[in-house]
């Protein structure tokens, strides 16, 4: 069966960005940065603030060295200056807001320009071409639509690219199978849990999910191992290539995989500068060392960020298939409590706001993640004051789950415990437990 790394055998494709020498490239690199740290210092009022306390001003910024003066962007400054308070132009420039979970509930809010989304559009296109997409090709999205940036920011960049866009976006597997079989997919972009699960689908169907259409499959929007590459790789018998990016610094499309190498995402640093730092002293790292990836912006007008904290954990590699810009190490971990749950973001405080505004429950819960079949699942374990009655104590874990869904967007298990059986803290309360 032809796969996608058979298609990269055409002509190259690559765009002028991705042409640039090194020299090109760093001097290109150096006078955005330069009008990005401008940019943010004249329009936006938290980094006028945190670059006038660091003692730098934008005219000191000479070389990338400088970058190290910057100071960090966390979520935290970002949930404080919700919805809008980090935007870098008017709101009539904002042609499109996305949003993602914050740590207390609140999402983190970014916008747009159509010069952003021009932007983002095109280094998905690069994302695919890197995967093996070619002009032409039908592209099922099964990534999910609305505030969420995975589906449009695919949808956009697939049309960038001048393939053919299916917009299935998440959810209803046994459709999404019927679609696959009837369209004739060449591609397809979801989670890598959803694609397994897509795969269950078709064999609990009683059909082969090696004998579709599908060459190539784009998975971003959580962790995954190269265990599960492989997986999915024999069971459906195409190439799986993984896609990076967050809402904050842009959404899918930050950086890919080549579908030849497979040995991490590029990351395209005419658009975003990247630094691997220790997380506990913010020292930034020689490439090669295992720590927090930072992302600045260099091309992003409405939502321009400095040094953002990810929390995610990597190392920086040299370049391979397009040897002039790093690659990192495939994500599989983070130095903070965030749960990516089947491309969901979601934090224990989150989980904790939302239980006690529920009668007759406790702060008294931990978290357990488990892998039920193919996907992951999340039990929240949770106790009841004293003395309430078994069946107001079912209703409140129920009020709970629907809860959690509704805000959150995801779906977890609720289980009531004994009072007083949960460990109380004693220092930093372990919430999370990783039970997969």
């Amino acid at each position: 069966m032809s796969t996608a790394s058979d298609h990269l055998m055409d002509a190259d494709l690559r765009d002028s960005g991705e042409r640039l020498s090194l020299d090109e490239l760093r001097a290109l690199q150096l006078e955005r940065l330069q009008q990005t740290v401008r940019h943010a210092y004249a329009n936006v009022p938290t980094y006028t603030a945190k670059l006038d306390e660091a003692g730098v001003h934008p005219d000191d910024i000479r070389s990338l060295d400088d970058l190290a003066r910057l100071p960090f962007t966390t979520k935290e400054d970002l949930r404080r200056s919700y919805p809008f308070g980090m935007f870098a132009v008017p709101m009539e420039q904002v042609v499109r807001v996305h949003a993602s979970s914050g740590t207390t509930g609140r999402p983190t809010v970014v916008g747009y320009t159509q010069g952003d989304l021009d932007n983002w559009a095109e280094v998905v296109a690069r994302s695919l071409r890197a995967a093996g997409v070619r002009p032409g090709m039908k592209v099922h999205n099964a990534y999910g639509y609305g505030l969420f940036t995975g589906g449009l920011g695919a949808h956009s960049g697939i049309e960038r690219l001048g393939a053919t866009v299916i917009p299935v976006s998440g959810g209803q597997t046994t459709r999404q199978v019927q679609l696959i079989r009837d369209f004739e997919p060449d591609a397809i972009m979801c989670t890598p849990s959803y694609l397994l699960t897509i795969a269950d689908a078709f064999e609990e169907a009683g059909l082969d999910p090696r004998e579709t259409s599908l060459k190539v499959a784009i998975c971003g929007a959580e962790p995954w191992t190269n265990e599960m590459r492989l997986e999915l790789e024999q069971r459906m018998g195409i190439d799986a290539v993984d896609i990076y990016g967050l809402s904050e610094v842009m959404g899918p499309g930050v950086g890919s995989e080549s579908a030849i190498t497979k040995d991490g995402p590029h990351i395209w640093e005419d658009h975003f500068l990247p630094e691997v730092i220790d997380g506990d002293t913010g020292e930034v790292l020689p490439d090669g060392e295992m720590g927090e990836l930072v992302f600045t912006s260099l091309t992003k007008t409405a939502f321009p960020v400095l040094r953002y904290r990810t929390r995610d954990l990597t190392r920086l590699l040299p370049g391979t298939a397009q040897p002039n810009m790093r690659r990192i190490e495939k994500i599989t971990g983070r130095n903070d409590d965030m749960i990516i749950l089947r491309g969901v973001n979601l934090f224990p405080t989150q989980i904790e706001e939302i239980a006690l505004a529920i009668e007759h429950l406790t702060p008294h819960f931990v978290l357990e993640l488990v892998r039920r079949g193919r996907m992951d699942g999340l039990v929240v374990k949770i106790e009841c004051e004293p003395g309430v009655k078994p069946v107001v104590s079912t209703a409140a874990a129920e009020i709970l789950k629907l809860r959690v869904k509704e805000r959150i967007g995801t779906t977890v298990d609720v289980e009531i415990v004994p009072s007083g059986s949960l460990p109380r803290s004693e220092g930093k309360y372990k919430r999370v437990y990783d039970l997969r």
